[in-house]
């Protein structure tokens, strides 16, 4: 089992920290929130990358395993490059599908907060106009789940 994208999850928990740190400090913190996304877009691409050149776990490499591979290799050409195809339209389905929810969100977010500071009682129908603006990422996620089970 292939478990290289666990190396990914505390530098996810590391940044998610530090962008709620300083997330209030204006100019500097934007400056800072871009530099967290440009580490967490360069650990995705490592990880991307190990993930696509790795092994799998129990492979042996006498010669009886060699020629076996052969031979599978032989009877599927196909399979490694689907299963790539797959892990590549996961990550694609999830970065877009988070990408438009963050710009629809900031839309509908914005607009929400000027409708409820002239009347405070369209908190709730606001909110739900925010929340199925971040419907769409989960929507995305659900793909890239499916994509994921297919590879």
């Amino acid at each position: 089992m292939n478990v290289a994208w666990i190396a990914g999850l505390p530098l996810i928990a590391v940044a998610a920290l530090l962008a709620r740190a300083v997330a209030r400090r204006g100019r500097t913190g934007l400056t800072i929130l871009a530099g967290i996304g440009a580490v967490l877009m360069a650990g995705a691409v490592v990880l991307l990358v190990a993930a696509l050149t790795a092994r799998s776990a129990g492979a042996a490499t006498g010669p009886a395993a060699v020629a076996a591979a052969k031979m599978a290799a032989s009877a599927a050409p196909s399979a490694a490059g689907s299963n790539s195809a797959a892990l590549l339209g996961a990550a694609i389905a999830v970065a877009a599908s988070t990408i438009g929810a963050g710009i629809a969100v900031a839309y509908a977010g914005a607009a929400a907060m000027a409708a409820m500071s002239e009347r405070p009682e369209l908190f709730g129908r606001a909110m739900v106009i925010v929340g199925l603006a971040e419907g769409i990422a989960i929507y995305g996620l659900i793909i890239g789940i499916i994509l994921i089970g297919k590879a």
